[in-house]
C-alpha cells in the first residue's frame, strides 16, 4: 500500500511499546489492521497519550492510512491524541454513583486538583458507569509508565500483568484513595458482593425459606480464580470433556432445546445463532465473547470474569468447537483491568495444559482465544460495532442484513455471545437441554443474574430462577427498601417500574406485559430523595455522549432529548412543561422508529417509561 505517512518520528519509548505488540511477520500484504487497538493501548500504557509520531509509526507498521487511524484513535474515550496527564482518575458520575457519593467526590477532587483535565502531572475526569455500582462511588485509574512499576488488583500470576499497563479500579472511592492511587500506590480494589451458596444458606436459615440452587455463581468465592486445579476440583472442564465426547451437533441441539436466550439484553435465541454458523459451509468461522459490559448499572460479567475466569475460557472452548470456529476473541471492557488479568492468566494456564491450542484435550480439535481490550465506547456492546472495533475500524454499527452469522468478523460466519450466556452453556452440556428448559417457562428458561444497586441493604450480583418475582429478588438483597419510589429495570436502555409492580415475574414475557424489560439485569432502586428529572437528564446525557453519530435520528435526537430535560431541570422550559414533554415524546418516536441500531432505538426508553408512570410531569 502506498501510504502518505506523517513526518513526525516516535520517541524510543513509543517505538518500543508499539513494536512489542506488532509482530515482525505480517504476511504478504503487511496489513494487520485488527492490531490497531492493541497498538494504541500500548502507547497509552507507555506514555499516556498518542502523539503524531506514535500514530505515524503505528500506521507504518500496520499499513493503515493516517487519516483512518486518527479516526479510530479519536473515537474512544480512553484514548487521547492530545497531551494528557500520565495519571488520570476517571470518576463515575452515572446514575448509580452520582446519587451515592460520585458528585461529592468530583467536587472534592476539583478542590484538591483543580478543574477536570487541567493539570499536566495528575488529573481527573468525569466518567460514565464503570461497572462497579455495588460499591459506589467508583473510580478507574489510568497510570502510564514503566511496566516494571505496574501493579495488579488481584494476584493472577506474573505473566498476567504483561503489557497491561498500570490500571486499577477503586470502589468505594474517596479523596484519599484516589490521591494515593494517582501517586502510584497500589490501593485496595473493589470487593464485589455476590449471592454465594454460603450466603444463601445463611439467609435461608434466618427466614425459614429454601434457597434456590446456584449454577452461574456456584464457584464464586469457593474456587481460587488463579488456580486451574482448584477449578477442576469443583467440576471444571467436565463440560468440555462431555462436549468432545458427544460431538458438536449434539451440543448445538442441546443449546437449542434448552431455549437459552442471550443475557446481554437482546434475548436472541442462542441455538439459532449456533445452528446457522455450525451449518455454514465456510471453513473459516469465528466466536466472539462480548465482555464489553457498559450498560449503566451492570456489573455481573465483571464479577464472573474476576471470580470464575476458567469457566469463561472453558465455555468459549465448548462454543467454538461446537460451531466449528478455530479462533475465539474475547472483547473485554477497557475499564475492567482486574477481569482482564484474570482471564489472560486463565487462558495461558489452559494453553499450558493443552486445554486450548492445536490439540484440545487430545481430541485433535483446534481452538484458541485472543483477548482484545476495548477503549471506552458503549456502542461497541452492539455486535456489529464490536466487530468493526475488532477489525480496527471505528466502532460504528453496520447495516443488517447481512447478519453476523452469515458475514460477521472479517466477513466470515460469526457467533457473538456475552459472558453470562456462554457460562450457561456449561450447565446445559452437563445436564442436558430439557433439564435447563424445565426452569422458568416459554422463552425464559434457566437462571439469570441480576445486578442490584441503589437503596438496597445488600447491593451485589444475585442469581435467581427465571420466573422469580421482583419482590422475591429484593428480599434476597435485604427486603423492599423504605420509601422506595421506583426501580430502573434493565439499565439506562431499560424502563422504570413502581412499587405496585413488584410482584411481576422476572421473565421476558411478564415484564413485556407491563411495558418493561429485563435488559442486562439491572435493578437500580431509587427512593423519594432522588430528583427524577436530574436522573433522567443524566441518562439522556449518557446516550448523547455515547451515540456514534452515524445516523441522524440518534445523533440529533439524543442531543434534543438531553436539551429538553436540561431545560426542565433548570426551570427554563420553552413554552411550558407540557410543551417540553410533548417534544420528548416526539423525539422518542423518531429515534425508536428510525435509528440504525439498538442504542438510538432504546435511548428514550427510560424517559418514556418515566413519563408514562408520572415520575416527571407538569407538576414535577
Amino acid at each position: 500500500m502506498d501510504l502518505r505517512l506523517l513526518p513526525d518520528a516516535p520517541t524510543d519509548v513509543e517505538r518500543t511499546a508499539i513494536d512489542a505488540v506488532v509482530p515482525d511477520d505480517l504476511g504478504s500484504t503487511g496489513e494487520r489492521r485488527d492490531l490497531l487497538l492493541p497498538a494504541f493501548h500500548a502507547v497509552m500504557d507507555a506514555v499516556g497519550w498518542i502523539s503524531r509520531g506514535a500514530l505515524g509509526h503505528v500506521c507504518e507498521r500496520l499499513q493503515v492510512p493516517p487519516a483512518e487511524a486518527y479516526g479510530v484513535a479519536t473515537f474512544y474515550a480512553l484514548f487521547s491524541v492530545t497531551p494528557r496527564a500520565p495519571r488520570t482518575a476517571h470518576v463515575c458520575d452515572d446514575v448509580a454513583c452520582a446519587a451515592f457519593g460520585g458528585d461529592a467526590l468530583c467536587a472534592a477532587l476539583e478542590e484538591r486538583l483543580g478543574p477536570a483535565g487541567e493539570r499536566e502531572d495528575v488529573t481527573w475526569t468525569r466518567s460514565p458507569c464503570l461497572g462497579m455500582c455495588e460499591r459506589a462511588p467508583a473510580v478507574f485509574l489510568q497510570r502510564a509508565g514503566d511496566a516494571a512499576q505496574r501493579s495488579s488488583t488481584i494476584d493472577a500470576g506474573p505473566e498476567a500483568a504483561d503489557g497491561l499497563g498500570d490500571h486499577q479500579q477503586i470502589a468505594p472511592a474517596d479523596v484519599t484513595t484516589v490521591l494515593e492511587g494517582l501517586g502510584g500506590a497500589d490501593v485496595p480494589g473493589p470487593d464485589p458482593v455476590v449471592s454465594t451458596p454460603q450466603s444463601r444458606m445463611d439467609r435461608s436459615r434466618s427466614n425459614g425459606t429454601r434457597p434456590q440452587e446456584l449454577h452461574l455463581l456456584s464457584r464464586v468465592g469457593i474456587v481460587d480464580p488463579a488456580d486451574l486445579d482448584s477449578y477442576r476440583a469443583a467440576g471444571g472442564y467436565s463440560g468440555l470433556r462431555r462436549a468432545l465426547a458427544v460431538g458438536s451437533s449434539r451440543v448445538v441441539d442441546e443449546i437449542t432445546v434448552a431455549s437459552l436466550t442471550g443475557r446481554g439484553g437482546a434475548a436472541f435465541p442462542t441455538g439459532t445463532k449456533w445452528s446457522a454458523v455450525a451449518g455454514s459451509p465456510d471453513p473459516d468461522k469465528y466466536l466472539i465473547c462480548n465482555a464489553d459490559e457498559s450498560e449503566p448499572g451492570t456489573f455481573k460479567d465483571r464479577v464472573l470474569m474476576e471470580a470464575d475466569p476458567f469457566a469463561l475460557v472453558e465455555a468459549m472452548t465448548v462454543a467454538g468447537i461446537a460451531v466449528g470456529a478455530h479462533t475465539g476473541y474475547l472483547y473485554i471492557r477497557g475499564e475492567y483491568p482486574a477481569a482482564e488479568r484474570a482471564v489472560r492468566h486463565a487462558i495461558e494456564a489452559a494453553r499450558h495444559h493443552r486445554l486450548l491450542g492445536d490439540d484440545v484435550m487430545g481430541s485433535g480439535r483446534v481452538f484458541d482465544i485472543e483477548v482484545r481490550r476495548g477503549a471506552g465506547a458503549y456502542i461497541c456492546g452492539e455486535e456489529t460495532a464490536l466487530m468493526n472495533s475488532l477489525e480496527g475500524h471505528r466502532g460504528e454499527p453496520r447495516a443488517k442484513p447481512p447478519f453476523p452469522t452469515v458475514a460477521g468478523l472479517f466477513a466470515k460466519p460469526t457467533v457473538i455471545n456475552n459472558v453470562e450466556t456462554l457460562i450457561n452453556v456449561l450447565r446445559i452440556v452437563a445436564e442436558g437441554g430439557p433439564a435447563f428448559a424445565e426452569v422458568g417457562s416459554g422463552r425464559s428458561t434457566g437462571t439469570k443474574l441480576f445486578c442490584l444497586s441503589g437503596v438496597v441493604a445488600r447491593p451485589g450480583v444475585y442469581e435467581i430462577d427465571m420466573g422469580t418475582t421482583l419482590r422475591e429478588l429484593l428480599e434476597l438483597a435485604g427486603g423492599v427498601p423504605d420509601r422506595l419510589r421506583t426501580i430502573l429495570l434493565g439499565g439506562a436502555a431499560g424502563t422504570f417500574v413502581t412499587p405496585d409492580q413488584l410482584d411481576v415475574r422476572l421473565t421476558l414475557e411478564d415484564t413485556r406485559e407491563i411495558g418493561a424489560t429485563l435488559g442486562s439485569g439491572v435493578v437500580l432502586c431509587l427512593d423519594e430523595s432522588v430528583d427524577m428529572a436530574r436522573i433522567l437528564r443524566r441518562i439522556a446525557g449518557f446516550f448523547r455522549d455515547e451515540s456514534c453519530g452515524q445516523c441522524v435520528p440518534c445523533r440529533v435526537g439524543t442531543v434534543r432529548q438531553e436539551e429538553a430535560l436540561a431545560r426542565i431541570v433548570r426551570g427554563r422550559e420553552i413554552g411550558d412543561r407540557k410543551t417540553e414533554l410533548q417534544l420528548l415524546t416526539d423525539v422518542d418516536r423518531v429515534m425508536t422508529d428510525a435509528s440504525i441500531c439498538g442504542l438510538g432505538q432504546t435511548a428514550a426508553s427510560a424517559v418514556r417509561s418515566a413519563l408514562k408512570l408520572g415520575l416527571i410531569g407538569e407538576n414535577a
